[in-house]
């Protein structure tokens, strides 16, 4: 588990990471050229200025000499045509754009005109040094064009480093956007990995809690949760043992006491019969609390067979269309000398409702929770009876007039063995088998049964059933 979260955190991480790593790179490219964009322009401005002040220079020092024809005035316009020529070399020398380059050729190549004719001033004429005078202006006019060239340049870089950074702006977006849902769907899978196991888990918790002991554990998702699945397969394999323990030990039993309560039982007949010789009140009193007591005995052990015989087969059903309503037909019935002799009511609303099911199991549920109502209605009371379809559920309602359930007892009343207290303080002399298989076998049909907590007065229960079983 500790290795699939850190795999997760990773790979969740891994976009982030990688966006961060691309906007680095991004970040660094754009200042790398944003700087080489900066040294350039500015290399070329100060050239630029610099080749105009040089060029200013010359043209003072060309007029001067035109005027005085001092040949040391010559010389310091050689030195300063020295320094113009270095310049103009070192600006040659940058990546300039054509047309800066242009400009700068056009005055390198009017200087060594105009320095030719220069130096040629002596014989020429006054036209010719208005000319020169004219030549040395127009270059003053080429420098300052390669220096508008430069802030042109200039400004051209600004507006591609702007839309550089725009580019890398917008990619950097696309990429957050993109890694964003990319986390979150990695997040998402690895919480699914997860969740799996935890939902088996929880799946295989649920059975055993329900006492369904045939389905094998299988986890599968990391070792720590495949190693907790095998221990709960252990588990089940341990209470799989113990229940055939328990059903082995119950049938033991109950053969067991059978043979002697059925010679016990025959006796208290022929005693309380007077078969075998005449019995004075007391005796008579004695035989009748022997024959009420092993008719109470031989009915808890018959309800312990049937409790395993519902435990063992609670997972086999029979599954075949049925109408419910006919099934209920069939239990009253059964019960009909019962409903009779206490004089009871029935309030009946049987309406035809198909399903596929095992009808002995359901008729086995009915006949429980019938047989419950009359035990617990008074004389003359009235016993209600309703089958109806649902949609895909059919429906039925038992009820009687009975002291009714306590609320605490709601959930208790389908345990193995319980009974529940009377109204009056006292208790139901039942073996508390009766609801807890007839819960079994609506388990078994994937159906429920409950208690109505809001009756008033008396019990009833409502069981919903599948119509399909599929």
């Amino acid at each position: 588990m500790l290795k699939l979260l850190l795999l997760g955190v990773g790979l969740v991480s891994l976009p982030l990471i990688v966006a961060l790593i691309n906007a680095t790179l991004y970040v660094d490219r754009v200042t790398n050229q944003s700087q080489a964009a900066v040294d350039q322009a500015a290399d070329s401005a100060r050239g630029s200025r610099v080749l105009v002040e040089q060029v200013t220079a010359m043209e003072r020092l060309a007029r001067q000499y035109l005027i005085l024809g001092d040949r040391a005035l010559l010389a310091d316009y050689a030195k300063v045509r020295g320094g113009f020529k270095q310049t103009s070399s070192e600006l040659s020398l940058l990546p300039l754009d054509e047309s800066q380059l242009q400009e700068l050729n056009r005055v390198i190549d009017e200087e060594q005109a105009l320095f030719e004719q220069l130096g040629n001033q002596p014989h020429q004429d006054r036209a010719g040094r208005k000319q020169l005078i004219e030549g040395y202006a127009e270059l003053s006019g080429l420098a300052n064009g390669v220096l508008e060239q430069g802030n042109l340049l200039i400004d051209r870089e600004v507006q591609r480093m702007r839309a550089t950074a725009h580019d890398t702006q917008r990619s950097l977006l696309w990429q957050l956007a993109a890694s964003i849902p990319l986390g979150v769907l990695i997040a998402a899978l690895f919480a699914y990995l997860t969740a799996k196991p935890i939902r088996q888990l929880d799946q295989a918790i649920r059975r055993l809690g329900s006492a369904e002991f045939t389905t094998d554990i299988r986890v599968q998702g990391p070792a720590d949760f495949e190693y907790l699945g095998g221990r709960l397969e252990w588990l089940r394999q341990r209470l799989v043992e113990l229940e055939q323990q328990k059903a082995r030990f119950l049938q033991h039993v109950s053969h067991e006491l059978k043979t002697p309560l059925t010679a016990l039982r025959e006796g208290s007949e022929l005693l309380a019969d007077g078969s075998s010789g005449a019995l004075n009140e007391q005796q008579r009193e004695i035989a009748a609390i022997l024959r009420q007591n092993s008719v109470q005995l031989q009915k808890l052990i018959e309800d312990l067979l049937s409790y395993q015989d519902a435990v063992s087969s609670s997972g086999r059903i029979d599954c075949r269309p049925t109408d419910m309503a006919e099934i209920a037909r069939q239990v009253l019935g059964a019960h009909k000398l019962a409903i009779a002799a206490r004089g009871l009511k029935l309030d009946l609303n049987l309406e035809t409702a198909a399903l596929v099911a095992d009808a002995d199991k359901l008729r086995v549920v009915l006949d429980n929770l019938v047989s419950n109502a009359i035990k617990h209605s008074p004389q003359l009371g009235t016993i209600s009876l309703a089958v109806h379809p649902q949609g895909d559920k059919v429906l039925v309602e038992v009820g009687d007039a009975g002291p009714g359930i306590a609320p605490a007892d709601h959930d208790r009343v389908f345990d193995w063995f319980f009974q529940g207290k009377l109204g009056h303080g006292g208790r139901v002399k039942s073996s508390g088998l009766g609801l807890a298989i007839a819960r079994e076998f609506v388990l078994a049909h994937h159906g429920s049964i409950e208690v109505i907590a809001e009756r008033e007065t008396g019990a009833q229960f409502r069981v919903r059933l599948p119509t399909n079983q599929g």
